[in-house]
Parts: C-alpha cells; structure tokens; sequence
C-alpha cells in the first residue's frame, strides 16, 4: 500500500518546517472545534504557506499573513450563505453525497482545507467513510474522492482530475513551489522540488 504522504512529500523535496508550531494546532483545533488530519498537518508544516505549480494554496495556522484559521472561517462564512436548497438537485452536494444536511464548518459539517487559484475549494467532509474529500470545481460542479488529504495532493501533482472531469492542472517536470510573501514587499523566489521523470 503506497504511503501518500511519504510519496507526496518525496514529490515537493526537504521539508522546510518554517513556521511547525504544535501550540498553534491546538489553538485553531480549539478555535474550529474539530481536528483536522494529522497527513494534512504534517504536510502543511512542512511547506506552508506556499502555492503549489502557480494553482494550490497551502495556508498555516501559525502564520498572521496566509493563515489557516482565517481562511476556513471566511470561506465557511461564505459557503454558509448560499441558498443551498434553491440548487438544483445534480449541483446540490447533500443531495449528490447523501449527507444528512448540508453545514459548513460545524462538527459534522464540511471543512474548507485547500483552494485554487481556478475556483476549486477542497472540503473535509463528515461520515462513515472517512477520510473523505468533496471538491467543487468553482463552476457549481462536485467531485468526491474516499481518501486523505495526501493521496489527493499526489493524484493532483501527477495530473488526475481531482475536481472532476477535465480538471486536471498537470505540469510535466519537478513541482514548483512558491512561498506566498509575508509582508507586502517580500517577492519570493520559487523553488522546485526533485526531478520526477513525468
């Protein structure tokens, strides 16, 4: 059985461990009121913030600029206030996935974790077959994938349409990685992780 996060990480080189703060994750699992995956923790210690081949952004729960706790909370907050009962039931995510009721950012709602610059919104959601992600595509379309977080990231690095069809954002060559700037002067360089014969 592959190790996704291993294999993932092996794809985006040396982690960095730039702002790894195991207070901070107690903070913003207090503050949310659920825990989030420790795959997605390791990998996002590793490496965030960071955008990842110029499309996924990667936010931090210890960071001010970029942070984590801020982008679940402002996008649940907009997620929460779409008339989600007016959809018409093929573009309904609780019609589609069979959930009981459709909420964001409550125990056993769904969960912003990751976002694209394309729309795409990836979601940490409830239920029996955990883990379990549901991706829109920013077009009203949804994809649900039984898997972590980091088998995920890996199917989306090496090019599968992991926001439904025709969705793929594959880039031959190592992944590109870019520091998001952490004041409104910094320009970061990018970096890119080892070769990967793709």
């Amino acid at each position: 059985m592959t190790d996704y996060l291993a294999a993932a990480m092996a794809m985006l080189g040396p982690a960095q461990n730039r702002y790894a703060d195991p207070a901070a994750w107690d903070r913003l699992h207090e503050d949310l009121g659920v825990r989030l995956p420790s795959d997605y923790r390791i990998l996002i210690d590793a490496y965030a913030p960071v955008q990842l081949n110029g499309h996924l952004y990667l936010h931090h729960p210890a960071t001010e600029r970029w942070n984590l706790g801020t982008k679940i909370r402002n996008t649940v907050q907009a997620w929460s206030q779409v008339p989600w009962d007016d959809a018409d039931p093929d573009e309904a995510p609780r019609v589609l996935f069979g959930l009981d009721e459709l909420v964001f950012g409550a125990e056993n709602g769904l969960w912003p974790i990751t976002s694209t610059d394309r729309g795409e919104t990836v979601f940490l959601a409830p239920g029996p077959n955990a883990p379990c992600l549901l991706v829109e595509d920013g077009e009203g379309g949804w994809s649900q994938h039984s898997m972590s977080f980091t088998e995920w990231l890996y199917r989306y690095l090496i090019g599968e349409d992991m926001a439904g069809p025709n969705s793929s954002a594959f880039y031959p060559g190592p992944v590109k990685l870019q520091r998001l700037p952490m004041s409104a002067d910094e320009r970061p360089e990018p970096w890119y992780g080892p070769d990967r014969d793709m």
